[in-house]
């Protein structure tokens, strides 16, 4: 059950500051407001930010399950890292991967190190490679939870930067 926010509540007061003003004689008055009021206000916004972000992960995951992984290979992609192949893949297919594919392969890939001058292509076979991310990016997009998605969303600001903008059409 949700709980209506208490109406605003203003304490006027005088300043401890006992000289009176210049103008009139009086003391400065001054506007004290409850400390608890920023509290209920920053707690709302974060409900409100929660719950939308629940929803925005509950239709990423609905229109991700939709997209079809290919069945066709259209080439051998060379790349020397994670993040290459994954970026060559959306290009050659036309389509997305998960955020959870996308953060994966960013993983892989500093797992690799700064000093891996070596090409990933000449350590891993290119179709290998391939399968494994749409193997991966199959179990993302059928079985990842949307509340899942969402806690990960509001532990990463940057979280959209690992959500690609390209759509294929379906």
């Amino acid at each position: 059950m949700k709980r209506a926010m208490p109406a605003e509540a203003l304490a006027i007061s005088s300043d401890d500051d006992d000289d009176p003003a210049p103008s009139n004689g009086t003391k400065h008055l001054a506007v004290k407001r409850p400390k608890t009021e920023f509290t209920v206000i920053n707690l709302a916004k974060k409900v409100g930010t929660e719950e939308l972000l629940i929803r925005s992960a509950k239709m990423y995951q609905e229109y991700m399950k939709q997209i079809p992984i290919p069945a066709q290979r259209g080439s051998v992609i060379s790349f020397t890292s994670w993040s290459g192949l994954a970026k060559s893949m959306k290009q050659l297919y036309r389509q997305p991967l998960h955020y959870l594919t996308n953060v994966r392969v960013k993983e892989w890939d500093r797992m690799r190190g700064d000093e891996a001058i070596e090409p990933l292509d000449t350590v891993i076979h290119p179709c290998k490679a391939e399968t494994n991310i749409w193997l991966m990016e199959e179990v993302h997009r059928l079985t990842a939870s949307h509340q899942f998605l969402a806690k990960l969303w509001s532990a990463d600001p940057m979280y959209n930067a690992s959500i690609d903008s390209v759509f294929p059409q379906l």
